[in-house]
């Protein structure tokens, strides 16, 4: 039996009849990630001592009434949750030696739960990017292809899930950043409720937009995770005071009773013939299961990459002058003055990316073009917001292609940064109106490439993605299917 290709819930059983143990598993995963990782290049930091460890305790911890669906469960998580005693870079040279001395609340949530932390994954720098070519550490490989993307900004979390180099992964969204490598890799990912799940210990990007959520192998597992990290947090000011029901209770056959909106706006110039064929072909087996189909409009979703690309680098000029060489991080130990170090230090700790969207969010933000650039750019976010407000009321969830295109080649659009901008234009409207979405895989492409299809609710109805989503993924039988890497 491989261990590291089976579900968190097909886990739970094995581990509940001492079929197998948390410390096997563990030992499964890393076996594979040594036979695989060469031509995957997911993982940053492994944590294989610490891991075992932890394992050797949850099987302790299983004897017991202490335990839950996550107990003994090795997962990844993006770098750029901080972990307490691991290194934690962000993607990023300037944080290359950071060794945080604390949890981010969802990973304490993780490690009360008797979770394995496998180790650190992947991601586009400060998670800027949609390809995950934009590490200082490797560009992590499509599992289905590795000449292919994984997605970004969380490519190495949806790579490792895809490649069964962890159980599950924990990512980070904050325009498709979990949404959009699900759907390249072929597994579920969901970005919950901007303020459902704790910001604490994230390193931020966009911080009104940034939004912690998992990837999974299926929706089931995609239902416990979510679970497990949610809920209010006093150490984040973002945190919402909102009850957190049991997820899995949602995923129940049939929706009788749920009316599902096509926005028009999703479908048209610019969207693959073949992945408008999956999402249409999508919908008919949603129509199967009861649900209602109507046509609905969001009129300003044409103008959400360019909000989008104000509102985020504007944020990441703030929230990123902290690294500065001076507290933590690399310093550039040569300089001759103060200003000198903070240039030095910055220059050569920070990627190119990086440094773009540093620029035009200092633009944007600099005296006398804050109306022209920022409060325009916030007054559109307030209209999307609207937009969704409006649809809302005419149905339960809105569904959609994630991206326009399958994964495209490794390098294929590293000239041409504005195209990848536009490859999000499908899923940044719904952090800029801070609303649930996710990602369930839908088809495989002619080319051997995954194809995911987007759910969106509304605020605080994660339980309709689950619902929607399972009733998809129990009609289309891709669950299991595997790349051959």
């Amino acid at each position: 039996m491989n261990l590291s290709a089976l579900t968190i819930h097909e886990l739970n059983n094995l581990l509940k009849s001492r079929e197998t143990s948390a410390v096997e598993i563990t030992k499964a995963v890393f076996d594979r990630i040594s036979s695989q990782e060469e031509k995957i290049g997911a993982y940053i930091t492994l944590n294989r001592e610490q891991a075992l460890i932890d394992a050797e305790k949850a099987d302790e911890r299983l004897s017991g009434p202490d335990s839950g669906s996550l107990c003994g469960i090795p997962l990844s998580i993006k770098d750029v949750l901080c972990t307490r005693g691991l290194r934690t870079t962000a993607g990023s040279k300037i944080l290359e030696p950071f060794i945080p001395p604390y949890d981010a609340t969802v990973i304490e949530k993780l490690r009360n739960s008797g979770a394995v932390i496998v180790g650190k994954v992947s991601m586009d720098e400060f998670a800027m990017g949609s390809a995950n070519e934009n590490c200082a550490y490797g560009i992590p490989k499509n599992p289905w292809n590795t000449e292919y993307i994984c997605g970004g900004s969380s490519g190495g979390s949806a790579a490792s899930v895809a490649a069964d180099e962890c159980i599950a992964s924990l990512g980070s969204d904050t325009g498709g950043s979990i949404r959009q490598p699900a759907s390249h890799c072929g597994v579920v990912g969901l970005k919950p409720t901007y303020g459902r799940v704790s910001r604490f210990g994230l390193i931020a990007f966009a911080s009104s937009l940034d939004q912690v959520g998992p990837l999974t192998k299926d929706v089931t597992d995609c239902a416990i995770l979510l679970n497990a990290i949610c809920g209010y947090d006093p150490k984040d000011s973002t945190s919402v005071k909102e009850g957190v029901p049991d997820y899995c209770s949602s995923l129940t056959d049939g929706l009788k009773g749920m009316t599902v909106g096509i926005p028009r706006e999703y479908f048209g110039e610019g969207l693959d013939p073949e992945v408008e064929r999956s999402i249409l072909a999508s919908i008919e087996k949603l129509k199967e299961a009861g649900a209602q189909i109507c046509e609905v409009s969001l009129p300003h979703t044409e103008y959400g990459v360019a909000a989008y690309y104000i509102i985020a680098p504007a944020e990441a000029s703030s929230n990123l002058a902290r690294f500065d060489g001076v507290r933590y991080g690399k310093r550039d130990m040569e300089a001759e003055s103060l200003i000198d170090m903070y240039k030095e230090s910055r220059s050569s700790g920070f990627g190119d990316e990086v440094k773009r969207r540093i620029i035009i969010g200092t633009y944007a933000l600099s005296s006398g073009y804050y109306d022209a650039y920022y409060k325009k750019a916030s007054q559109v976010r307030t209209l999307i917001m609207e937009d969704y407000k409006k649809a809302f009321s005419q149905c339960d969830v809105l569904v959609s292609p994630v991206t326009p295109t399958p994964a495209w080649k490794i390098g294929e659009k590293t000239n041409d940064p504005l195209s990848v901008y536009l490859s999000d234009a499908l899923t940044i409207p719904a952090n800029l109106a801070g609303i649930p979405a996710m990602s369930v895989p839908c088809s495989i492409s002619k080319a051997g490439l995954p194809i995911g299809f987007q759910i969106q609710a509304r605020h605080f109805n994660e339980e309709a993605l689950l619902k929607v989503g399972y009733n998809l993924e129990q009609r289309l039988d891709l669950v299991g299917k595997k790349p051959s890497i």
